[in-house]
């Protein structure tokens, strides 16, 4: 009897399918790797040779340089690679541009590895697509049921709300460079503003490549403060360590502004001195994370990292068999 861990068990590098020997997501060099998506955190320059879908390949070969990999394959959502019996096909997460679930087959045994994912709609990439297995291994971000995220618009009216208040001050806003920036960018435009954004230099590739894939960001700008007074009323878009550093000091009587799900946790904020916080994520909260496990009703669920504990509970209640695979290197706090 084939068991779920013949096909995939964890190792110090990630997540091992030993029957294609091959990783996926390892969070060291490894000689063949499948990556779900961009983040670094997932996504790491050295390995011999990397599958993946043509947004994800060509985001790291922005951020790491063309030299990231030996060798690579493009796999585009819903075609089938096949390795020594095993079939990995990859298919929408919902989390960035490219991202992708990883869905293994082998000897009539199907195990979905989540990568991060969320379920709200995201104009910046796919959206999430179950698919129906024997073992859901997933993540745990936000695996408690205090986190249950807010309307993605009506943060935004928030921040806009904001501008209107107070139209001689600068609203800089905090987000990871990847992913991130681009959906606050992008939901920016379905709220209303036309103006141009003022984006940091970090952001201008990726902003770059979203665009190439398709996504309309509208008028950007770079955020070069020569004249500070003509950033008054301005939305400015930068990476969270820069919104404290000398860059973001140069902006005269600032409000500060962070997109991210850790919002949610009011002392986060305060220590990031946080004027306003904008619980905006690429991550499923509690509510997503419990009705996701239960749409697919999987034999089995795995998680991956995060807040296992109280997921596993919830499942085991649902009389899903639940185990806490703890891999460690995931999780990058600006990102979720």
């Amino acid at each position: 009897m084939i068991r779920p861990q013949d096909l995939l068990c964890p190792r110090p590098e990630g997540l091992y399918c030993a029957p294609g020997d091959f990783y996926i997501d390892p969070v060291r060099p490894v000689d063949r790797a499948v990556v779900t998506h961009g983040h670094s955190d997932h996504a790491r320059a050295g390995h011999g040779a990397v599958l993946a879908t043509p947004e994800t390949l060509a985001i790291m070969g922005e951020r790491y340089g063309e030299g990231f990999t030996v060798t690579r394959q493009a796999a585009p959502y819903g075609e089938t690679v096949a390795r020594d019996n095993v079939e990995v096909t990859l298919v929408p997460a919902g989390h960035v541009l490219g991202s992708a679930q990883a869905v293994v087959r082998w000897k009539g045994l199907t195990m979905v590895v989540s990568g991060d994912y969320k379920r709200r709609r995201d104009p910046t990439c796919q959206a999430f697509e179950p698919v129906p297995c024997d073992v859901f291994i997933s993540e745990a971000t936000f695996g408690l049921p205090v986190f249950r995220h807010p309307d993605d618009a009506g943060e935004i009216a928030r921040l806009l709300r904001s501008v209107a208040q107070f139209p001689e001050r600068t609203h800089m806003v905090g987000a990871y460079a990847l992913g991130k920036a681009q959906r606050v960018i992008r939901l920016l435009r379905e709220g209303g503003w036309e103006k141009p954004i003022h984006v940091h230099g970090a952001l201008e590739r990726l902003n770059r490549l979203y665009e190439d894939h398709g996504v309309d960001l509208g008028p950007l700008l770079p955020a070069t403060v020569d004249r500070k007074q003509d950033f008054a009323g301005a939305i400015v878009v930068g990476p969270p360590s820069a919104l404290v550093d000398r860059w973001g000091r140069r902006f005269i009587d600032p409000v500060l502004a962070f997109a991210s799900g850790w919002m949610r946790v009011r002392a986060r904020a305060r220590q990031r001195g946080v004027e306003l916080p904008l619980i905006i994520s690429d991550h499923a909260d509690w509510d997503e994370l419990t009705a996701t496990v239960d749409e697919i009703r999987p034999g089995e669920l795995w998680i991956t990292h995060g807040r296992e504990e109280a997921l596993a509970r919830w499942a085991e209640l649902q009389g899903i068999p639940a185990r806490a695979l703890a891999l460690v290197g995931y999780e990058e706090e600006d990102e979720a």
